[in-house]
């Protein structure tokens, strides 16, 4: 590297803790140098020779710092990135990226006024089965692509144990929350559709946030559904991709997350390895029979985007998650809470008009 990016974290949650610090304390170019933990010893504990302060005043005083990662509740959002690119900061934040589309607007035009990076942590695109799924497409095994079907599911019938989660605040609810990853995945393999509709419910019992929705999205000739529900008892696949030549379906998840979460490091020689029995299976047709093999599940790897949005603040080379997918993305959510609450579909030719 020609030089080290001296980096900070914002929260010390599951956020800071396992997507952020990990990954800016082992990647070759950074120096994880701060995190603001307002309560509590674990980032000292884990970090013990990097400067631990309380406000967000006292990280941007720090000497130095070149980037901060925000990984804090989504209402906190707009104010903390705006706080960090008037520092002159480059900011990394924890998706969703903010609660409006004009919020998203107005931190995009103040970071091209401050010529600084702001990016949107959106580590799913490098999920293993997404970068299969990727594959699997531009290989054209399948033909032409008829149909998609993109879940994310859990069993939670109560309330969760993080408070805020559950708080009827902005940029709150599953929609911004996990369909954050779904929606921003669907824009990256198949661009702006031709319209949408959603239905965005409240499904538990008690429930102050939307935890549930179906959003369809309309391209030509081919349609993706979405879904997300924390009442799943039994779970269907992750991915369901259907084509003129064949089928491909996925289970699980990508073990990233609960690799770090069961201490494992990123130097680990099996990073991002998925066990062969999780691999999704693919169904074509020889000799007028039905013919399934199993495909490899790519080895995942979210080191991928803070090595970008290292070369990118270096310039060796352009930001891969750029500001504009993440107004894309809320943008979208918009478009899909007016289409569930007049149920009926939304024309989605403005999504090309970034700011």
């Amino acid at each position: 590297m020609s030089r080290t990016i001296r980096a900070g974290v914002v929260g010390f949650g599951l956020g800071g803790s396992i997507f952020h610090a990990p990954f800016l304390h082992a990647i070759d170019g950074f120096e994880l140098a701060a995190i603001l933990q307002p309560h509590g010893n674990t980032a000292a504990q884990a970090y013990p020779h990097v400067s631990i302060v309380r406000t967000m005043d006292e990280l941007l005083a720090q000497p130095d710092l070149e980037l901060i990662a925000i990984s804090t509740p989504p209402s906190t959002h707009f104010e903390l990135v705006q706080q960090a690119l008037q520092a002159n900061k480059h900011v990394v934040i924890d998706k969703p990226f903010v609660a409006t589309s004009d919020q998203a607007r107005q931190l995009i035009e103040l970071a091209r006024a401050r010529n600084r990076l702001l990016s949107v942590y959106q580590n799913r695109r490098w999920d293993g089965d997404f970068l299969t799924l990727q594959q699997l497409i531009a290989g054209g095994e399948l033909g032409r692509l008829v149909s998609l079907e993109s879940r994310f599911e859990r069993y939670h019938p109560g309330v969760r144990a993080k408070q805020w989660q559950e708080k009827n605040l902005p940029g709150n609810g599953l929609l911004h929350d996990w369909g954050s990853h779904l929606v921003d995945q669907a824009l990256t393999l198949f661009g702006t559709p031709e319209a949408i509709f959603a239905d965005v419910r409240y499904d538990r019992d008690v429930t102050d946030i939307n935890d549930g929705f179906t959003i369809l999205l309309f391209y030509p000739r081919m349609r993706m559904r979405m879904n997300v529900t924390l009442l799943a008892r039994s779970r269907g696949p992750r991915f369901v991709l259907h084509g003129t030549l064949g089928s491909y379906v996925k289970y699980g998840l990508d073990p990233q997350e609960q690799a770090m979460k069961d201490g494992m490091t990123l130097t680990d020689p099996h990073w991002g390895e998925e066990p062969e029995a999780n691999w999704g299976k693919l169904t074509t047709t020889q000799d007028g029979e039905a013919v399934v093999r199993r495909v490899p599940t790519l080895p995942g790897d979210y080191r991928k985007y803070y090595e970008n949005i290292r070369d990118a603040i270096l310039g060796f080379a352009p930001l891969t998650v750029k500001p504009e997918h993440g107004w894309r993305t809320i943008r979208l959510f918009e478009m899909a809470l007016e289409s569930s609450a007049q149920r009926c579909s939304v024309p989605c030719a403005l999504l090309d008009q970034t700011p």
